[in-house]
């Protein structure tokens, strides 16, 4: 029988143009009494189409030399030959939404290793955790396989760690940052001194090669790691009170610098390079006003404070700082400084382009467009969230566990669900599986696996 016949008008069209009829003749195997449908019927049964979209499909898989090459082009790519229904993510949003603790998730003794303060994945997906009392324990995501513990990594607290597919870093407040080989973990590779207080976070530059950290002395620091017989070279490179966390956008066009004293930092056209004084930039000292400082095309300065659900004169210390990973937009988590039960997390999109007058009519580059509420508990600790790979979710530590958050109910992109009016976030799923405050959370970039921390020690593990 021909699989057309029950199909609507619109899809016998695609069909026949797409996959035409084959020919019942000698062609035919022996003993074959039938034939099952084609590969483009079977898409164009399963994914409706306008009749603009069935005018176009049939040139462009003929143009592409084959049809298998204009249905792989169909899928793989967002374009006029896309069903909008395609859009929902239904798959994705079931995923997100059967999120639930692993069976063996890793347990951490508190006596050993105290609370955990950090997690993250290498790209080959090893997990590593930054614990209060001076370890680096490496694990194996997938079987929950202790792989190494690096004893007295630090002589302090472990705050942050970076990790690429070879070497590692971690700050801690013993103010010094400790890099180290995958390969080679029985001892560092050096450590690196130049910060005064507590050093609070990394990132790294893949422009220059530079490594990048920041620290509670307001200090950021940049260092070659292409060693010398005198070490590492480093500079500083900017300077500002009140620091809290230092992030670059993926790109490394652009840093951004979030403060105790509720200011934002955003240095645009990001040349590393360059030490920049801060007497150069006098509206450090202005409050409550976005501000370009017009000096330079390369590090120009804004600083801004940014709008907080009603908390419009009141304020607030951003604790904790991350960037969409396709640098659409950047998400905070902030507390009032006045009611210390409120805190909010925050998205904010950029907003690109200067203004025609900028000494007159400053640019804001930044607009609130998503927010929710957040339980202050563990007052005093950091809580630090994070997006998910494709950014289209947000984890969030709530209280004893975790929120997952996003932009609409379909888990949409935020570029195709940007609100005209500021709107809140949708809850898709609460796990609580910890017995004390969560204060860390990450997503894996190869599996749909979700890691979090808490303060007595133990890393749950999450997945579908």
């Amino acid at each position: 029988e021909d699989p057309r016949v029950d199909a609507p008008h619109e899809e016998r069209d695609i069909a026949s143009s797409v996959c035409p009829p084959a020919r019942r003749s000698s062609e035919e195997r022996p003993g074959r009494t039938g034939r099952s449908p084609g590969l483009g019927e079977r898409e164009a049964r399963g994914t409706p189409s306008a009749p603009s979209q069935t005018a176009s499909g049939p040139s462009a898989g003929s143009s592409g030399g084959s049809l298998f090459s204009w249905l792989q082009r169909r899928s793989a790519r967002r374009g006029l030959f896309v069903d909008p229904a395609r859009d929902n993510f239904r798959t994705m949003t079931s995923l997100y939404c059967s999120m639930n603790p692993a069976a063996e998730s890793v347990n951490l003794s508190t006596q050993t290793h105290g609370a955990v303060f950090n997690l993250e994945y290498s790209p080959d997906s090893v997990l590593t955790v930054a614990c209060e009392q001076t370890e680096v324990l490496l694990f194996d995501p997938i079987s929950s396989r202790h792989i190494k513990t690096l004893a007295e990594a630090h002589e302090d607290c472990v705050n942050n760690i970076f990790l690429d597919n070879r070497l590692f870093a971690t700050c801690s407040d013993d103010t010094t940052i400790a890099l180290w080989d995958l390969r080679k973990l029985n001892s560092k590779v050096c450590s690196l001194h130049g910060h005064a207080s507590w050093v609070k976070n990394i990132e790294y530059d893949t422009n220059t090669r530079l490594l990048v950290t920041s620290g509670f002395d307001g200090n950021v620091i940049t260092w070659d790691t292409n060693f010398t017989e005198d070490g590492c070279p480093h500079k500083k490179f900017f300077h500002t009170r009140y620091l809290m966390r230092m992030r670059l956008t993926p790109d490394c066009s652009k840093m951004l610098i979030s403060t105790s004293s509720g200011y934002l930092l955003i240095l645009h056209d990001l040349d590393l390079t360059q030490s920049l004084e801060v007497g150069s930039y006098r509206m450090l000292r202005a409050r409550r006003t976005p501000l370009t400082s017009g000096l330079s095309p390369r590090n120009s300065l804004e600083v801004l404070t940014p709008e907080i659900p009603g908390e419009r004169d009141r304020g607030n210390c951003i604790t904790s700082l991350q960037l969409h990973p396709k640098g659409w937009a950047t998400l905070i988590r902030c507390s009032s400084n006045m009611d210390d039960q409120e805190q909010w997390t925050c998205v904010y999109e950029f907003q690109e382009g200067a203004p025609t007058r900028p000494l007159v009519s400053p640019r804001c580059s930044l607009r609130l467009t998503h927010y929710i509420e957040e339980a202050n508990v563990g007052r005093g600790y950091i809580k630090e969230l994070c997006f998910s790979p494709d950014g289209r979710l947000i984890c969030s530590p709530y209280g004893y566990g975790v929120r997952l958050l996003a932009f609409d109910e379909r888990c949409s992109e935020l570029a195709d669900c940007l609100p005209v009016q500021t709107s809140c976030l949708r809850e898709v799923r609460s796990i609580y599986s910890h017995s004390d405050v969560v204060l860390t959370t990450k997503f894996s970039p190869t599996h749909c696996q979700l890691a979090s921390g808490c303060l007595s020690g133990r890393v749950a593990l999450y997945q579908p």
